[in-house]
């Protein structure tokens, strides 16, 4: 039984922070605790006005060069103050955390929703520093003597794009935070931060993380709301530049649409529905498989395989195994540091997870484990980690991303046509393959259609990027094309 938790109570203010100020918001929004159903804060949110002036100030600081064109050193120095105070705020970030966004404490994501995000914002520091402002463009010899004789050179110069809308998910709110925030001001923009309204405590911090690291007004700008007005006002906004958002395809398509009159450049990190792919030769390692996506987050991510692929020939065998350690899970209280799963984000979430499961049996699959709420747990929007046998990609719950703790299993004939099930999907965000014979998985990961491939490893680093093809997103977060998505080139030709 889950225990009722009391208010959760930060010591950072939860209003707008707009042009270097807390200001009263025009309302209030409370935020629920997944794990109890409770509310365990409040946030003051901004209204239609309020986003608007956290739009105008930020174009306010970019016209001015108050930020984009002080040394690059004093931009990383006052950056480096800022995720120091987010450093010194870490335990009371991880409870925030927990209470909004129902990550277990004690599970091993927690990393990567905190102390992960931490080092990868030093790492930006280091990264862009490293990274020239002005490249040679590579014009042949004959071309760098023109018609009258002149010696000339052309050069890429690296310019911020100006003011940046930042839209943030709900499954690891901090980090998506960091990873539009950090990159976006080192490379001299303006932001303005908008949290997705079931997790607004892990962004408000970073108001109090900008007065501290003596940021000027406007430069980082932060505002909450209940529903999408503000969303959709700064994907059209006149006076911003880009938008980088981390959602849905579904609402992804509706931030291309809405940027598009005004030429936005955009940044989308969107759905998936990522293969994993065992070679025969890996067969013992499938069971652990289903374990990836269900105990990162209760399957709330984006890149987790939620398709697993195995010989044909050792499906049943395997399938019976997945059950066997799906079912020790332990899940629960997400303040206790032995629960390893915790709930979906909502009530909405818990009943897509039963909808889907539901039409897989419709269509044809069976479930091999799971495929209900935890019958123990009275409080809360938990959901059983799930494995449905499945035949083929028509499965609904093999063809939409479901994001809960819900994995397909499909069986293969060979390894191409492992390749062609993987491949057949809109996605194309991550993708993984487990085989003793690396030349073979390699080969297997060079055919597929996707932005990340994992072969028997991930990494988990500032200078790896990724990014997803066709309804996975555009442009890429992380790595040095994370950085240069924030940047404007410019050619100069000089003789």
């Amino acid at each position: 039984m889950v225990n009722k938790v009391e208010k959760f109570v930060m010591d950072w203010r939860q209003q707008p922070f707009i042009n270097g100020q807390y200001v009263e918001g025009a309302g209030h929004l409370n935020v629920i605790d997944p794990s109890t159903e409770e509310i365990v804060g409040q946030v003051e949110t901004a209204s239609a006005n309020q986003f608007e002036a956290a739009i105008l100030a930020a174009r306010d600081a970019y016209d001015r060069r108050t930020w984009s064109d002080i040394p690059v050193a004093e931009r990383i120095a006052a950056l480096g103050r800022l995720i120091d105070f987010l450093d010194s705020k870490k335990e009371m970030l991880r409870q925030a955390i927990v209470a909004e966004a129902g990550c277990p404490i004690g599970s091993q994501v927690m990393f990567a929703q905190l102390d992960g995000p931490l080092v990868h914002a030093r790492q930006v520091l280091e990264f862009y520093d490293s990274l020239p402002s002005i490249e040679d463009n590579p014009l042949p010899l004959a071309e760098r003597i023109n018609a009258s004789g002149l010696v000339v050179q052309s050069v890429r110069e690296y310019r911020p794009i100006g003011v940046v809308a930042a839209i943030t998910a709900y499954n690891f709110p901090f980090y998506t935070n960091i990873w539009k925030v950090i990159p976006a001001l080192v490379s001299g923009n303006t932001v303005v931060l908008r949290p997705n309204p079931l997790t607004p405590f892990s962004a408000t911090v970073f108001g109090e993380a900008s007065l501290a690291a003596g940021l000027p007004p406007g430069v980082l700008n932060v505002v909450i709301e209940q529903g999408a007005e503000g969303a959709v006002m700064l994907s059209t906004h006149q006076a911003v530049d880009m938008v980088a958002f981390t959602g849905s395809s579904a609402v992804g398509s509706m931030v291309m649409a809405q940027a598009a009159p005004t030429m936005k450049r955009l940044q989308l990190e969107l759905g998936g529905k990522s293969a994993q792919i065992f070679l025969p030769d890996s067969v013992d390692a499938a069971p652990q498989g289903p374990l990836m996506t269900c105990l990162a987050h209760a399957g709330q991510g984006c890149v987790l395989p939620t398709r697993i692929l195995v010989p044909q020939e050792s499906k049943s065998a395997i399938l019976k195994a997945m059950a066997s350690a799906l079912e020790v899970i332990k899940v629960g209280d997400t303040r206790d540091k032995s629960t390893q799963m915790g709930p979906v984000i909502s009530a909405a979430q818990r009943e897509r997870c039963e909808r889907f499961v539901g039409l897989a049996v419709k269509a044809g699959g069976t479930i091999a484990t799971g495929g209900a709420r935890p019958g123990h747990l009275k409080k809360g929007f938990f959901f059983q980690p799930t494995v449905i046998d499945v035949v083929d990609n028509d499965n609904p719950a093999a063809r939409n991303e479901i994001f809960g703790p819900v994995v397909t299993v499909m069986g293969y004939r060979d390894l191409d046509h492992a390749v062609s099930l993987a491949n057949d999907s809109p996605f194309g965000l991550s993708g993984y393959v487990v085989g003793k014979d690396k030349k073979a998985a390699l080969g297997v990961a060079s055919r597929l259609r996707t932005g990340t491939v994992n072969v028997n490893a991930g990494v988990f680093s500032a200078y790896a990027s990724s990014g997803g093809w066709g309804l996975s997103g555009i442009g890429r977060e992380r790595g040095i094309e994370g950085i240069r998505v924030y940047q404007n080139i410019r050619c100069m030709n000089i003789g």
